[in-house]
């Protein structure tokens, strides 16, 4: 587990219920890397999402960075911590990765079923991106 997926479970650990854990949510929503308005766009909405999340994927000096956006204010705060942990990260810590911060906080047991759906779609989606660019820019 990354010292991010850390700081984050510490994070959740102070709260004791989940409205004050939602409220947190909502607040970290405000630390999401926007993402530039070109790419609001139907080719960059995550499919399987029940809000609309958009999320774009540069590739910078071998490590992949996230930028995202979403309508509704609890699924922005979900997209702002898994950018936090996946950001940053080379396409093989990527996809390798298990965030394993997702269950110790509880989120995923704690969201509706189309939210941890959502969830899901947006995890397979970031790991999508690492894996077409490990793809295109393993063997250069």
């Amino acid at each position: 587990m990354t010292n991010i997926e850390t700081e984050i479970i510490n994070e959740f650990e102070v709260f004791d219920d989940w409205m004050d854990r939602y409220n947190y949510l909502i607040e970290i929503s405000r630390d999401l890397p926007l993402i530039d308005s070109k790419y609001k766009t139907n080719e960059y909405i995550i499919q399987g999402c029940q809000s609309k999340v958009w999320l774009n994927a540069d590739y910078i000096d071998g490590k992949v960075f996230y930028t995202a956006d979403s309508d509704a204010i609890i699924t922005k705060g979900i997209i702002t911590l898994l950018i936090r942990v996946l950001s940053g990260q080379t396409p093989k810590a990527i996809m390798d990765a298990k965030l394993e911060f997702i269950d110790a906080i509880g989120l995923r047991e704690n969201l509706s079923p189309t939210r941890a759906n959502g969830l899901l779609s947006m995890v397979k989606q970031m790991k999508l991106y690492a894996i077409a660019y490990n793809a295109k820019y393993s063997n250069n």
